[in-house]
């Protein structure tokens, strides 16, 4: 549920154009403080595809339509040069298709993987944000969202303590991280295989320490895991659970035409159940039933790793790819239930086609788990997402492509459609074709 404009929250992580006058409805006065505010509505349709099993974590394959929202309130105050805060208090609402289940890449990364949360306001984001200068030279702070910096030190050190997102600062990508304007799939926005600490609605607690330079950052954050898989509660015995998170980011040049490439590793250490251990209990008698959650012990460890790339390859277009991969010996725990993935696509701006502000993209994002998590599938076992009562693996594939214009000032609506095979690993179902609607306003 990312909902910031990528260039507002990491000005130098991004190969993306500021916010321009015609982004937001009003005008944002050039102030220390931030105030604004958007709302994203995504209606999904997906009709009826043929299903050989359906078990308890399925996805739906009957005819049905769900609808999302979210609403944001962004707030940020530039309390000395170097030092901000920022506030963001949300609201979530409707349904995703299938009530969140049955799909590793789900189609709509707005919603969450607990119909039964609601649309009660929370505080998604409250930190502080800390520079320490290295350098006597600035440059434009890209103010946005949450960002309210106008001018940053070329050189610096960036330290961020509170509540926010860990794919905030990691795994960021210009072309494929938000679902206002861009993609709308789980594992297109994000990395798939990054099991990144979160709850369960893809926030936590904890801070990150960042060295930027021109062409050059390295960042470090440490974040509270939550008790149980995909659990709302965080975890703060950090002896035993805790996530650790560190990247390294290039920028280079293909040519005249720059480019980003990120590498990512990441440790989650959590009270996590273990594949292998759960068939081995099953398979002896000793458990009736095939449950992951029983083999569950403290300071289990997830670790995996990720490669994030982005170029331009003419004026305003855009290739970008990632890569990811992680253990899959020990139970997806926060984000999805995905152990390696590969991401390809591009992306292509609107001053191309004379339509500044438009944006359009294609992605194909193939994903897979480890033989210990498939015949845990296999075998009727249950996962946080995914169950389907008996798996005949397959790769799950998927491909997607949107168009958002910008209708008039500040308002962007879209078009999206998504065709997934083998929809949470199963060759016996689908292929699903999912078509979106999807109206994005900034205020």
């Amino acid at each position: 549920m990312l909902t910031l404009w990528i260039v507002a929250l990491a000005p130098a992580s991004a190969l993306a154009d500021p916010p321009d006058d015609e982004t937001y409805i009003l005008d944002h006065p050039d102030a220390p403080w931030w105030l604004s505010a958007q709302l994203n509505v995504i209606l999904q349709a997906q009709p009826g595809f043929a299903a050989r099993t359906t078990g308890p974590h399925s996805f739906d394959p009957n005819d049905h339509v769900e609808a999302s929202y979210i609403t944001t309130i962004y707030g940020a105050y530039e309390l000395t040069p170097s030092t901000a805060l920022a506030i963001c208090p949300e609201s979530a609402g409707g349904q995703g298709l299938s009530d969140g289940f049955g799909i590793a890449g789900y189609p709509n990364l707005d919603t969450v993987h607990a119909p039964d949360l609601g649309a009660t306001p929370y505080l998604a984001r409250a930190y502080i944000d800390q520079i320490i200068p290295l350098s006597d030279q600035f440059e434009n702070g890209m103010r946005g969202p949450l960002r309210p910096w106008r001018k940053l030190p070329t050189r610096r050190l960036e330290i961020r303590a509170g509540k926010f997102s860990v794919v905030d600062v990691f795994d960021l990508n210009g072309s494929a991280v938000d679902t206002h304007v861009q993609f709308m799939n789980w594992t297109i926005d994000n990395n798939g295989a990054y099991d990144y600490a979160s709850d369960t609605r893809l926030y936590t607690l904890g801070g990150s320490v960042e060295y930027a330079e021109p062409g050059v950052a390295i960042r470090f954050g440490e974040f509270l895991m939550p008790t149980t898989a995909n659990g709302y509660d965080y975890d703060y015995d950090v002896v035993h659970a805790r996530g650790e998170n560190a990247e390294i980011e290039v920028h280079g040049a293909v040519g005249e035409h720059p480019g980003i490439v990120r590498l990512l590793g990441y440790m989650n250490h959590a009270r996590m159940g273990n594949y292998d251990e759960a068939i081995a209990g099953f398979r002896s008698g000793a458990d009736s039933a095939i449950d992951v959650t029983k083999s569950r012990r403290a300071g289990r460890i997830k670790y995996g790793a990720g490669l994030n790339i982005e170029q331009e390859i003419a004026a305003n277009a855009f290739v970008f790819a990632r890569l990811g991969w992680n253990e899959g010996q020990n139970e997806s725990f926060a984000n999805t239930e995905v152990d390696n993935t590969v991401l390809v696509g591009i992306d292509l701006r609107g001053e191309l086609w004379q339509r500044p502000g438009d944006r359009m993209g294609l992605a194909v994002v193939t994903n897979g788990i480890s033989a210990s998590h498939r015949e845990y599938l296999h075998l009727g076992g249950e996962g946080f997402l995914l169950g389907d009562g008996g798996l005949q693996y397959g790769r799950e594939s998927i491909f997607e492509a949107f168009y958002t214009a910008r209708a008039v000032r500040g308002v962007f609506p879209a078009i999206d459609i998504q065709v997934v095979e083998n929809p949470g690993y199963n060759i016996d179902r689908g292929p699903v074709v999912i078509g979106s609607l999807r109206l994005h306003i900034e205020l």
